[in-house]
């Protein structure tokens, strides 16, 4: 049983990465799919029930926003993977800037996020952490986390 929980501003890549890793093998809880919290709270606790892989696929940029589905999936037993998506604040702009609809962006929130993104850590409850990156041929690499240094103030 493994819940997965993506750490990333908009436009790192994280749904696509979802669509490509887990799509089927792990349900998918997403605000914006969801719509609202209280949505949210019932597909966990039936994931977390029925023992079901399921990866939160939100934003999660700060310790105390993925501090609850980090204890929720460790009591009911599951392990706890953290997928953190590395990316440069200009490229996420881009990516962005070709979406359409409700998933376009404005670039004042994508840097306000960027701003408020606070880095995992394995102390905070994960198994399991990675590095995420789009390489130049547009294609995921997920790499072993190692705790950073110091990061860029331009990627996140």
């Amino acid at each position: 049983m493994e819940a997965v929980i993506f750490i990333g501003i908009q436009a790192a890549g994280k749904s696509t990465f979802y669509q490509r890793r887990f799509f089927s093998t792990h349900v998918r809880l997403s605000l914006e799919l969801l719509r609202t919290r209280h949505r949210e709270r019932i597909l966990l606790r039936a994931c977390l029930e029925a023992k079901q892989p399921f990866v939160i696929d939100n934003t999660n940029i700060t310790r105390e926003a993925r501090a609850g589905y980090i204890s929720a999936a460790k009591t009911a037993g599951f392990i706890v993977t953290g997928y953190y998506f590395q990316s440069a604040l200009q490229a996420a702009i881009e990516r962005n800037s070709r979406r359409t609809g409700r998933a376009f962006i404005p670039v004042k929130g994508i840097a306000g996020t960027h701003k408020r993104l606070e880095l995992p850590r394995l102390d905070e409850g994960f198994d399991r952490l990675w590095y995420v990156e789009i390489d130049a041929a547009n294609e995921f690499v997920a790499k072993e986390w190692k705790e950073p240094e110091a990061v860029s103030d331009d990627v996140c």
